[in-house]
């Protein structure tokens, strides 16, 4: 899979009522919201965080922030997302029939051979993962 980075500008508003901490949210993805108790700690999150809500899906045009409207509280930083390898790291995992001989089925039971973690590592060894 080639590296594929999106980077979306998000809105970081900076609060001291119950503690101090910042909240992240993005009008590129609607419904994104996280926090984190530093500025270097809520872009950490807010990576995730567009991660998990763009996976599988078509990736959204980042808008120019140029005309959002900010309270004094807010600033907007921009958000760099390897995809390819955030997927990566995050698998779905499918379910898959694999056919093999019966005398290694019945071997691998007698040895509790786990056969779908033993495919996966040569599939990843394969691939040079």
């Amino acid at each position: 899979m080639s590296d594929k980075r999106v980077i979306y500008p998000v809105i970081v508003g900076e609060y001291h009522d119950d503690g101090d901490y910042f909240v992240a949210t993005s009008p590129n993805i609607p419904g994104m919201v996280t926090q984190g108790d530093s500025l270097a700690d809520v872009a950490y999150w807010a990576e995730d965080a567009i991660a998990t809500m763009i996976a599988g899906e078509e990736y959204p045009e980042p808008q120019d922030p140029k005309d959002w409207k900010l309270k004094d509280n807010e600033r907007v930083i921009y958000v760099s997302v390897n995809m390819a390898e955030w997927i990566k790291q995050h698998p779905t995992i499918v379910r898959r029939n694999i056919s093999l001989p019966d005398y290694l089925n019945n071997w691998a039971k007698e040895n509790n051979i786990n056969v779908s973690k033993v495919t996966t590592e040569a599939l990843k060894q394969l691939a040079g993962i």
